[in-house]
């Protein structure tokens, strides 16, 4: 019964995200149940792993490739990030402190340059406000931006909450608070004040990062929400990779303490779901998904 509730939750949040598909890049129909069984063993691999995880991920990857050369680099840049972050024990984790500087990430590889972004999502305004988990997101952020003084700072998110009758968006919100009350400069600060879910969030701050010619960034948010996030964010990369030829990846990682919430309790389900929305798969994918999972 367990099992059957959290499958109909995903499907259900699903078809709640339908309208969020992006439409960059389309993977061939005739590979569509080739994704679905590529979804399959990534979640198996962070769920049940077995030594032979790898082999079978690349077995797939293969006939992937056979239909479709794009779909094959689409799809090695899926199943690469998601066994890097979701299956390796050893990927680390870089959780903000509390203090006025991001001390974690000042001895990693992030640049300080305009061409390396931190990428912060929004989270659900509370009567037209931000809450205590997103205030803290935003805290990161500023940590972030003063370790890395040369740096952007994308803010994502879209008007939210019931009660929000002047409609304040998350990345007003956010960049109101991160001028105002962090001291952060207001022109490091780009906004998307559209997106309404994980998977928008992607597609609008690619949008940005592509015209403030992005290379590399890190995702600010919860540190549950940080592999999910990862993961739509490194599949929409792809998506503009092959699109466009715009090539950003993501870098590091870097989060408020905030390890579990109730709405979202098993984040890699959350991110295979959103995967299969991004790949748009249609309802009988979908179906062989949920009875394998």
């Amino acid at each position: 019964m367990k099992r059957r509730i959290i499958a109909l939750t995903l499907i259900l949040g699903l078809l709640l995200c339908a309208a969020a598909r992006a439409e960059i890049y389309h993977i061939s129909d005739e590979n569509e149940m080739n994704f679905g069984r590529l979804l399959i063993n990534l979640i198996h691999a962070r769920e049940n792993p077995q030594p032979g995880d790898a082999d079978a991920v690349q077995g797939v990857i293969d006939a992937i490739g056979a239909m479709n050369e794009g779909d094959r680099v689409v799809a090695e840049q899926i199943a690469e990030h998601w066994m890097q972050v979701y299956v390796d024990p050893n990927y680390p984790m870089y959780i903000h402190d509390g203090g006025q500087r991001a001390t974690a990430l000042e001895g990693t590889d992030i640049p300080d340059s305009p061409t390396h972004a931190f990428v912060v999502l929004g989270y659900k305004l509370q009567n037209g406000g931000m809450t205590d988990e997103l205030v803290k997101r935003c805290d990161a952020a500023a940590a972030a931006a003063r370790s890395f003084p040369n740096t952007i700072l994308v803010c994502t998110g879209g008007p939210t909450g019931s009660n929000n009758p002047k409609k304040h968006t998350e990345g007003g919100m956010m960049k109101a608070y991160l001028t105002e009350k962090c001291g952060i400069d207001a022109s490091r600060i780009f906004i998307d004040e559209e997106a309404l879910s994980t998977v928008q969030n992607a597609e609008k701050t690619f949008a940005i990062m592509r015209q403030q010619a992005v290379t590399t960034y890190t995702i600010v948010t919860s540190a549950y929400h940080q592999r999910w996030g990862q993961v739509d964010y490194n599949c929409m990369a792809a998506f503009y990779r092959q699109a466009y030829g715009y090539d950003a990846r993501v870098l590091e990682n870097y989060s408020c303490d905030i390890t579990y919430n109730k709405e979202f309790k098993n984040d890699a389900r959350w991110a295979l779901y959103h995967l299969a929305v991004l790949l748009d798969l249609p309802d009988e994918v979908m179906e062989a998904i949920r009875r394998a999972i």
